[in-house]
């Protein structure tokens, strides 16, 4: 259960630096605290961090197609970019996903 939670904080973490990067600070802060709802014990603070998680997979998969046009538009390689980008999001999916296990849901009743 603790990898689960770790894996969605290091998903959480991510996020925020993307949104640092952006300079928007109020989803910064929203990312950093997002974790702390696993000390709630409540299921629907479960069902709020899983849409979460899905939410920022949708988030990263349009950081990723907004940077491919910007760099087809400027002829530069954007493979990596994409690679990288459809990683995380993935990554960030399967932290979501792992939150819809039985060991998780019979802890948050």
């Amino acid at each position: 259960m603790m990898l689960r939670i770790a894996l969605y904080a290091i998903a959480a973490l991510l996020l925020s630096a993307h949104f640092f990067r952006a300079g928007n600070l109020i989803m910064v802060a929203l990312c950093l605290l997002a974790p702390l709802l696993f000390l709630l014990k409540l299921r629907w603070s479960l069902y709020l961090l899983q849409l979460l998680a899905y939410g920022a997979a949708a988030a990263w998969i349009n950081a990723a197609i907004a940077i491919i046009e910007l760099r087809l538009q400027f002829g530069q390689p954007w493979q990596s970019a994409a690679a990288i980008l459809v990683a995380v999001s993935l990554f960030t999916l399967v932290a979501g996903l792992l939150l819809n296990s039985r060991t998780i849901r019979q802890r948050y009743p």
